[in-house]
């Protein structure tokens, strides 16, 4: 039994004041009710007045312990709980406290540079600044009105040239990065945390490894970078619940900056694994699998989920979701789904990973949608010419290869032969250097002028 799932009554009355005033009369309710049975990942209990999406509490007499769980249903006149946390050591004597209100996410500037949990506690080591700092905002919340949100109008730089130059990202705008596992997609994320001119970053990691997480945060984000930085972890291990209700909970904290005003760069690593946790929440709820086995809740729980991010009435979030493809991702509904919403698309290739090409972005494939608003003409052109001349590399590549290749047949294709090494260098990028937008766009006029 981890730390982590256990929890005290200390504990509870510590989070119980962030889920607002009803929740705070939880243990003052004459009304509670009875766990009936354990079903594998569920738990279905005797309890009346509830609703979907309402938190409660099991507290199991024998053990002693107490775990979140949320309704995600009803079957006859049982409550279907999904647990937040370990359900090692409860029993069907353990009571069902219900809060009255959905979670709640504390929020506020004692957030920054801190790590926390998808029920809002601090799990790293650094010292508490206390709760009088922070409010609370809805875990589930509805995405902006449409024509309440500001147009598009501003690019936001991330540091990386291959990206900035060739695809440049709006403020407000909402990205996928489509890879194989293992081609560099959270190499690509920190980079981008570390070079990005956004406000404030928030982070999710969902389903990640345990040992990756204190690897990301403390050797390749940096000092600097953790002090405007909002990580939410949900490592593998956690529950299906946990790990599905960590983008929403990263989502809602950037909700709060992006009311605050400011630009907030969020991003989520990855959907693929919150997808995967909605499927299992779904089936063990007995929901139909369709499409891979993925249940309908699904495809209405996704188009939710990413339109919350995007432009505000003031303030703005610009959303980067990684997504996990199997081959050129043609047959995963994740992907396909993802990509249909998003704004722009930025594909990984695992040819250029295996020859160390960092970042192993696909140029030709990858596309942001939002370019032709916010990047000067000057701008646009210079790409268009730098893609013009790759496309015409890859026609030749194999020729070049085998010998074949008959210098002075075609001029555009001579030009591009000619300065495919300098386009190369353009695009490939240490992990530790950052490129400014003024930089990035001089030396990409040099190369294609």
């Amino acid at each position: 039994m981890s730390d982590r799932d256990a929890m005290t009554d200390s504990d509870l009355t510590a989070l119980l004041p962030r889920l607002g005033e009803r929740a705070a009369q939880a243990e003052l309710r004459p009304v509670h009710g009875r766990v009936r049975r354990i079903r594998g990942l569920l738990v279905h209990a005797r309890v009346d007045g509830t609703g979907i999406g309402e938190l409660c509490y099991l507290r199991d007499p024998l053990s002693g312990r107490r775990v979140a769980a949320e309704v995600i249903g009803f079957e006859d006149e049982d409550v279907i709980l999904s647990p937040i946390g370990d359900l090692q050591g409860m029993s069907t004597r353990a009571e069902v406290i219900a809060t009255g209100a959905p979670q709640g996410v504390p929020v506020g500037e004692a957030l920054l540079g801190r790590v926390i949990s998808p029920l809002g506690t601090f799990i790293d080591a650094a010292p508490d600044t206390g709760d009088g700092a922070l409010s609370e905002y809805p875990v589930h919340a509805e995405p902006p009105e449409p024509l309440a949100r500001q147009l598009i109008q501003h690019p936001l730089a991330l540091g990386i040239r291959a990206i900035d130059g060739l695809m440049t990202v709006a403020r407000g705008q909402r990205l996928g990065i489509f890879g194989e596992p293992g081609v560099g997609k959270s190499s690509l994320l920190s980079a981008i945390v570390r070079g990005s001119e956004a406000d404030v970053i928030v982070l999710g990691l969902i389903g990640e490894r345990g040992r990756e997480v204190r690897e990301l945060l403390d050797v390749q984000l940096g000092a600097e970078a953790r002090q405007r930085t909002v990580c939410v972890v949900a490592t593998s291990d956690r529950p299906a619940i946990e790990r599905a209700r960590a983008a929403l909970v990263a989502t809602s904290v950037a909700e709060y900056f992006r009311d605050q005003g400011r630009d907030v760069l969020l991003l989520v690593d990855s959907i693929t694994r919150f997808a995967r946790a909605q499927r299992e929440i779904g089936l063990a709820a007995g929901e139909p699998p369709t499409r891979r086995g993925y249940p309908p809740s699904f495809f209405a729980a996704l188009p939710r989920l990413l339109e919350r991010a995007g432009p505000g009435p003031s303030g703005s979030i610009t959303a980067l979701y990684t997504v996990l493809t199997e081959g050129d991702g043609t047959l995963d509904p994740v992907a396909e789904e993802t990509r249909a919403i998003l704004d722009g698309h930025i594909m990984l290739s695992a040819d250029l990973a295996r020859r160390d090409h960092f970042p192993a972005i696909d140029v030709l494939a990858s596309r942001s949608r939002l370019m032709e608003v916010v990047a000067p003409e000057a701008h646009r052109n210079d790409a268009g010419r730098m893609r013009d001349l790759l496309a015409r590399y890859s026609d030749v590549e194999l020729l070049l290869q085998v010998g074949e290749y008959q210098e002075g047949s075609d001029a555009r294709s001579d030009e591009a032969v000619k300065k495919h090494a300098a386009i190369e260098a353009f695009l490939r990028q240490p992990r530790d250097e950052r490129c400014g937008l003024e930089e990035t766009q001089r030396r990409m006029s040099e190369i294609v002028s």
